[in-house]
């Protein structure tokens, strides 16, 4: 598995300086995509919808409203 690309703006653009927060999203060689966030799963575990489900190698990661917006421009189409 390999990182190809960012996907959207680097933590630093968005202004984390600090490192403190950085949630991000990649675009992985095999077209899928990894996302940096905070684990919020057992916060939100009860709270997926009946048609929702996690397994139990699955986590809920939350990562910034900007970070995605400001992706959205880079996520291909197809």
């Amino acid at each position: 598995m390999k990182i190809v690309r960012r996907i959207g703006a680097s933590p630093r653009q968005r202004g984390s300086v600090t490192g403190q927060s950085c949630p991000d999203i990649f675009e992985l060689q095999d077209g899928n995509f990894a996302v940096i966030g905070t684990d919020r799963t057992e916060a939100l575990d009860a709270e997926l919808p009946a048609d929702a489900a996690r397994a139990d190698d699955e986590r809920i990661v939350v990562i910034t409203r900007e970070t995605l917006v400001r992706a959205k421009a880079d996520i291909p189409d197809a």
